[in-house]
């Protein structure tokens, strides 16, 4: 008998609590092919590193940009290759022509559906940014959580993601509500630079006991100082263990350790994570390719900016003097 939505909660956030979830890049060459022989490489070597499980169809996979079929494929790659748990993206294809938020919010249960039928553990709902403006705005986003949970039947993370990504600002009171739903397992929190939302937002989430996500890759450190008890960050992409060094120097109360840790991962992100923000992940692309996860020539992000070589060349500078320290 299937684990009730209570208790599959319950079960992912023992689970995830203190651990890193990559939130994994998509090879892609560059056509803007998705390289399946290279995500398999990648996923293989992903797995083998110190991680909770894996975040797929993630704003760093480009999961909204995907054709369904390479989504799909996306997801069954690397549900063949972790054993652990797999957080999947459910939001509005850029493909889906979605014209009113009724449509909007049928794609995102539809999608949501598509993870629970490939073998995902839980859902991360992207925000809807039309509810922000509306008076109902806070009651419908609950709802919406409340509709992929029980249309997928899996655990749901709620997803504070910033603007500049196409998502905006959850008040302390909808985190309340929606860490209050039974089958909400936590909220992911990715505000970007924004110290003191990010404060608020795991005060909120606190008092229910379930998991307070940082995704804030230029704020990693402060974040699990505030508070937050997991990861689920495009930083892991590349480079799991520089991230999992930090978190787990944290939680053993390793002080030294942590400000070790967390001023290494602090540089990476300094070049990694700047304007043109959406750059980040052919940024992070290029570490994966010095870090021997994936082949150059599926290393291109279809979807982001186009960046100068300096850019690529200050990544590697960043990576090189970071290996040299470990010598």
């Amino acid at each position: 008998m299937s684990a009730t939505p209570t208790s599959a909660t319950e079960d992912l956030v023992r689970r995830l609590r203190g651990t890193v979830l990559p939130a994994v890049a998509t090879p892609c060459d560059s056509r803007g092919v998705v390289d399946f022989g290279a995500l398999r490489g990648y996923a293989e070597r992903i797995a083998a590193e110190p991680i909770g499980g894996v975040a797929v169809w993630a704003h760093t996979g480009r999961g909204l940009h995907l054709t369904e079929a390479d989504r799909l494929q996306v997801l069954r790659i690397w549900r063949e290759a972790v054993p652990g748990p797999i957080v999947a993206g459910a939001g509005v294809p850029r493909s889906t022509r979605a014209v009113n938020l009724r449509e909007a919010w049928s794609a995102t249960v539809a999608m949501a559906v598509q993870a629970a039928d490939l073998g995902a553990d839980a859902v991360m709902v992207y925000p809807l940014a039309q509810f922000a403006s509306r008076p109902a705005g806070q009651s419908e986003a609950v709802r919406l959580h409340e509709r992929v949970a029980d249309e997928s039947g899996l655990p749901v993370l709620g997803f504070f993601l910033h603007g500049e990504a196409g998502g905006y600002p959850y008040p302390p009171d909808l985190i309340r509500r929606l860490l209050a739903l039974p089958s909400a397992a936590g909220v992911k929190l990715a505000t970007l630079d924004r110290a003191m939302a990010c404060q608020d937002a795991i005060r909120a989430a606190q008092p229910s006991g379930k998991l307070a996500v940082s995704g804030e890759d230029r704020m990693f450190g402060p974040s699990l100082m505030w508070g937050a008890d997991s990861a689920l960050v495009g930083i892991a992409a590349a480079r799991v263990s520089l991230t999992s060094a930090v978190l787990d120097a944290w939680r053993s109360g390793d002080h030294a350790g942590f400000l070790r840790a967390s001023g290494r991962l602090d540089r990476f992100a300094e070049v990694t994570f700047r304007e043109p923000i959406e750059g980040y992940v052919q940024r992070m692309l290029w570490a994966a390719v010095w870090e021997g996860l994936i082949p150059q020539d599926a290393a291109h992000d279809p979807y982001g900016p186009q960046l100068p070589v300096r850019e690529r060349e200050a990544v590697v500078a960043c990576l090189e003097e970071l290996a040299k320290e470990n010598d």
